[in-house]
């Protein structure tokens, strides 16, 4: 049942929806912290993997995690022997298609088409629903066809509606909040981190060269800056003698 339920982390696999008039968390993503993107790649392999691929990702990459080839056969590699091999999904794509109507979509890029804060906000943001299929719906994902599959980790929230009435324009005005429920294995401070360690691994798997990319896109400017100096001395040099 967990396996199935894993299927469905992250993207929702019948359709994706657009979230109106909610406030995106800012994501505390920090590409430098290692400990955290090894602990996201762990979550990640564990809860998404099993449907969920990622092609665009091979597990041989992760040793620019600090993590060695042997840490990552013992603790990472479950869906293939070879250490070059990229994140398949564990679940055929034909059952998957059979189960779901369609097959879970690949998250190698996933962080980049939602963006991090959308992804945070989701991850966070399930409430009981017995109105809905799965008895779960989403702030973020109004209607998501998926269940919270982390519940057991951050326990159950619920979705509390209160209306007020605009005293100037006397228009409706609907606050919707989420309130704790049953509680989960983790603290909701130690399930922010949770997730953030998640997050933060789909941002680096979107694109693991981007933090060398930038120290050099860095590096670049200082040199074109330095050499404009040299070329508008060089100019002046030139055209001193010329009136």
């Amino acid at each position: 049942m967990k396996t199935i339920l894993a299927c469905l982390l992250l993207a929702p696999v019948l359709a994706w929806g657009e979230s109106e008039g909610l406030t995106l968390d800012r994501a505390p993503i920090d590409l430098h912290d290692k400990a955290s993107l090894q602990r996201g790649a762990q979550i990640f392999v564990n809860h998404c993997l099993n449907c969920h691929g990622a092609e665009s990702m091979r597990y041989s990459r992760l040793t620019d995690l600090d993590l060695t080839e042997q840490q990552i056969r013992a603790n990472l590699l479950f869906t293939s022997d070879k250490i070059g091999a990229t994140m398949d999904p564990t679940l055929d794509p034909k059952i998957a298609k059979v189960a779901f109507g369609v097959v879970p979509p690949d998250l190698s890029v996933i962080a980049r088409s939602r963006s991090a804060d959308w992804l945070y906000t989701y991850l966070r943001s399930f409430y009981r629903d017995p109105a809905s299929k799965t008895g779960w719906n989403n702030l973020a994902f109004p209607n998501v066809a998926m269940p919270n599959v982390l519940w057991e980790q951050q326990g159950e929230q619920a979705l509390e509606v209160t209306e007020r009435m605009d005293e100037h324009t006397g228009d409706r005005i609907e606050t919707r909040r989420l309130v704790p429920g049953r509680p989960g294995a983790l603290s909701p401070v130690e399930y922010d981190r949770y997730v953030r360690d998640l997050v933060n691994y789909l941002v680096y798997m979107s694109e693991p060269a981007q933090t060398s990319r930038r120290q050099w896109g860095v590096l670049v400017l200082f040199f074109l800056a330095g050499f404009f100096v040299l070329t508008l001395l060089l100019k002046k040099e030139y055209w001193k003698d010329v009136r």
